[in-house]
Order: structure tokens, then C-alpha cells, then sequence
């Protein structure tokens, strides 16, 4: 039997990007443009569908402004600035996570620090987090892979962005289908 909680429902999902800022992706693995892909991905299907999107970005007079190949499908939108490893810790990001809706999708970086505790955070909160493997990074390899085994034993649910976006998606059919399909080829 299927549990129906593990399917993304692009009505009950919430995508967070979190902290791909310019200066911290520089010092990333040489798998940094794979995530900024999906990452855009992710961004340009959850605006054709229509599901809230928000980013964050660590101490960004440190760290750098999101990276521009990203903030161009953030529709103007204003990044949660913060401090706290979890974006749970700054009260503008609990006050944008809208409550009515039960799935929080994560990606971004660091997998091993903020991607953690935001995750960890978020389902003390009971919240139904998915962690897009390919869509987080850290600068060591076995730190992410450290923290997505971590994260799965904590129950967060653990996938991919052609995964998710087709599972957002639903049926094999209209222009959002199309548009969606280019994007991943």
C-alpha cells in the first residue's frame, strides 16, 4: 500500500531555496552547477504551478546576495535574511512558511548545517520535509552524505528534482507538462 504523505502535492508543498548565495557557492565542490541547475528548476516549475516559493540567505553582507542565475525566478521577491544555521531561527522566515500548507520542499546549501537543522526544525513542527538530493550540497561530499542519512533516520523524505517536479506535476498532459519537460532535458 502507498503512504499518500510521501507524495509531493503541489497543493500542500512550500519550496524553500536555501542560501545559495554567491561567495559561499565559490567555495563549493565542482558539483555546485548541478544544484544551481535544479535549483532553477525547481524555482521556474513551482511558478508555472502555481506553489509558494521562498530563499533565504546566511549573513549575506559575509556571504554574498543570492546567485543571479536564481534570483532572476524569484519574481522580485525579497530574501529572509538570517543568521541562524536553521531558517527556523529568524522569525521573518516562520512568519513567510505558510501554515495551510503541510510540505516544505528544501534545497540549497549547506546539506550538513542549515539544510539539516531546517529539516530537523521543520518536522519538530510536523511538517513533511523533502530533501531533493540532487538540489543541496556541501563542500565536503561526506558531509552531505552524512547529513542525507541522517535526515532520512529522522524521517524527512529523501528524492530527487525530475522526481519531484513530476509528482508536482501529476498527469502527463498540458502546458505546464511541456514547459516542465523541456526544462529537465
Amino acid at each position: 500500500m502507498t503512504n499518500v504523505a510521501c507524495i509531493a502535492d503541489r497543493n500542500q508543498s512550500q519550496l524553500v531555496i536555501v542560501d545559495m548565495q554567491t561567495k559561499l557557492s565559490s567555495v563549493m565542490s565542482s558539483h555546485i552547477d548541478g544544484v544551481v541547475k535544479n535549483c532553477a528548476i525547481l524555482l521556474q516549475t513551482a511558478a508555472l504551478l502555481e506553489i509558494p516559493a521562498l530563499f533565504t540567505e546566511q549573513y549575506p553582507k559575509g556571504l554574498g546576495a543570492t546567485l543571479p542565475e536564481l534570483t532572476q525566478y524569484m519574481a522580485g521577491k525579497k530574501a529572509v535574511e538570517k543568521t541562524a544555521f536553521s531558517c527556523c531561527g529568524e522569525p521573518a522566515f516562520s512568519r513567510q512558511l505558510l501554515g495551510d500548507h503541510s510540505q516544505v520542499i528544501l534545497a540549497g546549501m549547506e546539506a550538513h548545517i542549515c539544510i539539516l537543522q531546517t529539516a530537523l526544525d521543520l518536522l519538530a513542527q510536523g511538517k513533511t520535509v523533502f530533501v531533493l538530493e540532487d538540489a543541496v550540497i556541501s563542500r565536503n561530499p561526506e558531509n552531505k552524505r552524512n547529513a542525507l542519512n541522517r535526515m532520512r533516520e529522522a524521517g524527512v523524505i529523501v528524492t530527487n528534482t525530475e522526481s519531484l517536479v513530476f509528482e508536482w506535476l501529476g498527469l502527463a498532459e498540458g502546458d505546464a507538462f511541456k514547459k516542465i519537460s523541456q526544462l529537465i532535458r
